[in-house]
């Protein structure tokens, strides 16, 4: 008996119900699986018939029965009342090891450069030349929509590296294609997820620095500006309080800040302008007469150079941690930190206020030793609120 000639109908019926029953997509037909196990394996035409793209090629029962019969994989058998159709049981699923999942991997290629509205038959028309393909995977985004690329499982690891250096599949429809073999593509993409992973950190790394530079150097400039504003003095000062030395400078200058515990022998005095005038003015204001505080002789002396960054940091410390105090508490108290300013004009709430970065100054060595000018110490940052 001569050979049936397949029509192109036919060969199309037979591929997607060849495809149903295929090594790749009945292992995750969970439906199809289910009506397998109530029938030995048969499958009624009823059944298929409902199948989406099998529907939209044809609704008549018969042209699947004649479809199968002229296909020439012998995948697939028909009853003998021609209702029902099964995968042959001489041709098992395989054995979704990772050998087999090993192999699939070398066989199947990567193909980027569709048109988002391309279908799935337009690339199996435009494959059917091209090479045995198994199957093809029409990769979609997370809206269910087609992404241009797919991926195509061809016979053999062999035939996947012949199609990815044919010359016909390097366009398609006038677009540029990217055609790599699977594990290639992987590989790329997970070496680009490394790239921009180091990338980000050098970004994240870079803005980071970048910004602590910046917040050093408005720090410096803030310190910069600020130094002739300490004053220095000592003596026995009994009970002598900070209220005391503004007081007497209250007429001359304004106090941002005093360093001073009631009882200690000395302290430092920060301005908002140049402590040297400050004194000046005080002393003016005596007539020329020694420039004491509640009776008490007092030396006084203002800070250069080493010493006066020193004392900068020092008072830069106490109050980040007089804010601190205040920012954790739950309202009452201030507390009584060691460096208050006092009332408004005279250093008090009109204060500086402390928060961001570290600020290196050049004012101690982390061995004790050296003349100040490469030694290098950590502060903690300051904005001045002003």
């Amino acid at each position: 008996m001569a050979e049936q000639e397949i029509s192109s109908l036919e060969k199309k019926v037979a591929e997607q119900i060849e495809y149903y029953f295929g090594d790749h997509n009945l292992p995750r037909d969970r439906f199809l699986k289910e009506q397998m196990q109530l029938d030995d394996g048969w499958i009624t035409l009823e059944t298929m018939l409902k199948f989406n793209r099998l529907k939209i090629l044809t609704s008549d029962a018969s042209v699947i029965v004649k479809s199968l019969q002229k296909s020439k994989t012998g995948l697939l058998e028909i009853s003998e009342d021609q209702t029902k159709i099964r995968r042959c049981p001489s041709k098992p699923l395989p054995d979704h090891d990772e050998e087999y999942k090993d192999a699939l991997k070398h066989k199947s290629v990567y193909m980027k450069g569709f048109p988002l509205d391309t279908t799935l038959d337009e690339i199996k028309e435009w494959l059917a030349d091209k090479g045995t393909v198994e199957n093809i995977q029409m990769r979609k985004g997370l809206q269910k929509t087609f992404k241009g690329s797919i991926f195509a499982v061809l016979e053999s690891d062999d035939a996947a590296k012949a199609f990815v250096t044919r010359d016909d599949v390097k366009q398609f429809k006038g677009n540029d294609m990217i055609v790599l073999i699977k594990e290639d593509y992987f590989a790329k993409k997970a070496e680009e997820r490394k790239q921009n992973r180091a990338d980000a950190k050098a970004k994240a790394r870079s803005d980071k620095e970048e910004k602590q530079k910046q917040a050093e150097e408005e720090e410096m400039k803030s310190l910069d500006e600020q130094k002739g504003c300490l004053l220095k003095f000592s003596g026995d000062l009994g009970q002598t309080s900070r209220e005391d030395f503004h007081e007497i400078f209250s007429e001359h200058a304004q106090i941002k800040w005093i360093d001073f515990t009631r009882g200690a022998k000395e302290g430092t005095i920060l301005f908002r302008s140049n402590a040297k005038e400050a004194l000046q003015k005080a002393q003016e204001a005596t007539g020329g007469a020694e420039l004491k505080v509640k009776d008490k002789a007092v030396q006084w002396e203002v800070l250069e150079g080493d010493l006066e960054m020193e004392m900068l940091k020092k008072i830069i410390e106490s109050q980040q941690e007089s804010f601190n105090k205040r920012k954790g508490g739950k309202g009452g108290h201030r507390g009584r930190g060691r460096g208050r300013g006092g009332r408004r004009d005279r250093g008090g709430r009109d204060q500086v206020q402390f928060q961001g970065k570290k600020t290196k100054f050049d004012s101690d060595d982390e061995t004790g030793g050296g003349d100040g000018i490469d030694a290098v110490v950590e502060v903690k940052h300051v904005i001045l609120l002003i």
